[in-house]
C-alpha cells in the first residue's frame, strides 16, 4: 500500500473519535453507570426489611452491600483480560447477564448467605465488566473531549442514585423485597443493550477496542515456527519457566505491578484512593439507616440519597468542564483532594443534628464533593498513567480499593453494634476521607517540588541552540502492551 492510502487508511480509522457514533456510545456509557454504579445506592433502603427478614446485625447485613461493591470494584483485572480477548462489546453484555441473572436468583434467598453470593458476587461481577469496560471504551473513543465525556459519563451514575431509591422504596412497599429484587433483574439486562452500541472499531494503533483472536497465545507462534524448523520441543524444565515467565508477564501487564513500582504519582493515588475508599462508601449504605433510626419516615429516608443524586446530574458536567480548563492541566490530582476533604467535614453535619432539614443540608454538601470525586476520579488516573497501559492500571486500582470497600462498612457496623451509636459511622468516615484527601495533596506537592529541584539541579549545557541533550523515557509502540521493557533516547 502507498503512503497516501496508508495515511487515508489511518484517517478512516480515526473518524470514531469525538465525533458520529462516539456520541452514541457515551449516551450508552451515561445509561450503563446508572444501571452499574449507581445500583448500590439502593441497597440502604432494604437494609431494615432483611435485617428483620434474616434476623441479622448491623455488621452482618452490611456484608452484603460490601461484598457487591467490592467485587464491582476488584473484578478489574478479569475485565481487563475480557476486554482484551474479546473486545468491550462482549464484556459489557456479558456482564449485563450475570447483574440480571444475580438478582433474580436473589429473590428466591433464604439466607443471608445465599444473598452474599446472588446479590453481592454474581450481581456485583456483572456490575464491574459492564462499569469497567464502559470505561475503558470511552478512553478510545474520545481524545480532544475526554474530560468531558469523562465528566458526563459519571452523570449516569447521579441519575442512578436519583432513581433507584426512589423506584426501590416504591417497589418495596408494594410488593416487598423479593419481588422488587426479581424486577431489578430485568431492569439490569438492559446492560446489553448498552453493550450492543458500543461495537469494536479499530483506530489508527491497535488498542483494546479491537479483541484478540480467542486461544491466541503469547509465544505459541515461535515455538510452532521453531518446531516447523525442525527443532526440538523445549526440555521440560525450559517450558516450566517459560510459564513462570509468562505468568509473571500476565500479571504485570493485567495488574500493571511495574507501572506501581516505578509511577510515584500512581502509586501516591492509588494509595491514598484505597485509603479514602475505608470511610467513602460509609454514608451511602448507613445514611437510611440512620435516618429511620432517628424518627425519619421511611420515604423520606430514601428521598435523602435521591437529593444526592439529583444535585449530582448538574455538578458533575460542571466540575467536568472546570477540571477541563487549562489551568488545572497537572493539577486535578488537588481538585480531587480538595473534593475528598471536603465529603469529610461534610459527615460532621450529621453528628450535630439529625434532624431532615439538617440531612437536607448535609445531603447538598455531600453531593457537591461526591460531584468532584466521582468526575475526577478517572480523569485523575489517565493523567498519571498512560493511556495504553489505562486498562491494567484500572486493574490493579480497583482491586486494591475493593480490600477496604469490603472491610470497611461491615467493622463500622461491628462498632455500631457494640456502641449502638449511629454517630461512629461519620466520624469513621471522616477521618479516612481528611486523612487520605490531605495524603494526597501533600505528597503530590513534594513529588512536585522534589522534581523542581531536580531540575533546577542540571547543569545547563554551554551553547543549549546547537547541542541540547534530551533523555526520554518511553516504550515502543509494539511492545507496550506485553513487555515493561524501558529504552532511553538521547538526541544531539
Amino acid at each position: 500500500m502507498s503512503r497516501g492510502g496508508a495515511a487515508a487508511a489511518a484517517r478512516e480509522a480515526a473518524k470514531p473519535q469525538d465525533r458520529g457514533w462516539a456520541w452514541m456510545v457515551l449516551l450508552a456509557a451515561v445509561l450503563l453507570q446508572g444501571l452499574t454504579l449507581g445500583f448500590p445506592s439502593c441497597i440502604g433502603v432494604f437494609f431494615t426489611d432483611l435485617q428483620h427478614e434474616f434476623h441479622a446485625t448491623n455488621s452482618e447485613t452490611s456484608w452484603f452491600p460490601s461484598i457487591m461493591v467490592a467485587v464491582l470494584h476488584a473484578g478489574g483485572p478479569l475485565c481487563s483480560l475480557l476486554v482484551k480477548r474479546f473486545g468491550c462489546r462482549f464484556a459489557v453484555m456479558l456482564g449485563g447477564l450475570l447483574s440480571g441473572a444475580g438478582m433474580v436468583s436473589s429473590s428466591f434467598c433464604k439466607s443471608l448467605s445465599q444473598l452474599y453470593l446472588t446479590a453481592g458476587f454474581i450481581t456485583g461481577l456483572g456490575s464491574c465488566f459492564s462499569f469497567q469496560a464502559g470505561v475503558t471504551v470511552l478512553g478510545y473513543y474520545f481524545v480532544r473531549w475526554r474530560t468531558l465525556a469523562n465528566a458526563m459519563a459519571s452523570t449516569g451514575v447521579s441519575l442512578g442514585l436519583t432513581l433507584w431509591p426512589l423506584l426501590s422504596q416504591y417497589l418495596l412497599d408494594e410488593m416487598g423485597w423479593r419481588n422488587t429484587f426479581l424486577i431489578f433483574g430485568g431492569i439490569l439486562l438492559n446492560c446489553c443493550v448498552c453493550g450492543a452500541i458500543m461495537r469494536p472499531v479499530q483506530l489508527a494503533s491497535r488498542s483494546l477496542l479491537q479483541p484478540d483472536r480467542p486461544g491466541e497465545e503469547p509465544g505459541r507462534e515461535a515455538e510452532e515456527a521453531q518446531l516447523a524448523n525442525g527443532g526440538s520441543s523445549p526440555h521440560p524444565e525450559i517450558q516450566q519457566q517459560d510459564r513462570r515467565t509468562a505468568c509473571f508477564q500476565m500479571l504485570q501487564k493485567y495488574l500493571a505491578f511495574d507501572i506501581f513500582c516505578q509511577n510515584k504519582g500512581y502509586q501516591i493515588y492509588t494509595i491514598g484512593v484505597t485509603w479514602m475508599m475505608l470511610g467513602f462508601a460509609l454514608p451511602h449504605i448507613y445514611l437510611v439507616p440512620y435516618a429511620i433510626h432517628s424518627g425519619v419516615e421511611e420515604r423520606r429516608a430514601a428521598l435523602l440519597i435521591s437529593i444526592i443524586g439529583f444535585i449530582n446530574i448538574f455538578i458533575r458536567p460542571l466540575t467536568g468542564l472546570l477540571s477541563g480548563l487549562s489551568v488545572f492541566t497537572g493539577r486535578r490530582i488537588y481538585l480531587f483532594s480538595l473534593a475528598v476533604l471536603l465529603c469529610g467535614l461534610s459527615n460532621f453535619i450529621c453528628v450535630i443534628s439529625a434532624k431532615f432539614s439538617a440531612l437536607i443540608v448535609y445531603c447538598v454538601i455531600l453531593s457537591i464533593a461526591m460531584s468532584g470525586i466521582g468526575a475526577l476520579t478517572f480523569q485523575v488516573l489517565m493523567d498519571v498513567v498512560e493511556m495504553d497501559r489505562f486498562s491494567s492500571a484500572l486493574g490493579l486500582f480497583t482491586i486494591l480499593e475493593s480490600i477496604t470497600l469490603l472491610i470497611g462498612p461491615p467493622l463500622t457496623g461491628l462498632l455500631v453494634d457494640i456502641t449502638s451509636d449511629f454517630h461512629c459511622v461519620f466520624y469513621t468516615s471522616s477521618f479516612f476521607l481528611i486523612s487520605a484527601a490531605l495524603f494526597m495533596a501533600l505528597s503530590f506537592c513534594a513529588l512536585e517540588r522534589k522534581s523542581k529541584l531536580k531540575e533546577a539541579s542540571k547543569v545547563p549545557l554551554d551553547n543549549p541552540s546547537r547541542c541540547q541533550y534530551n533523555e526520554i523515557l518511553t516504550e515502543p509502540q509494539s511492545e507496550r502492551q506485553s513487555s515493561s521493557a524501558v529504552i532511553y533516547i538521547t538526541s544531539i
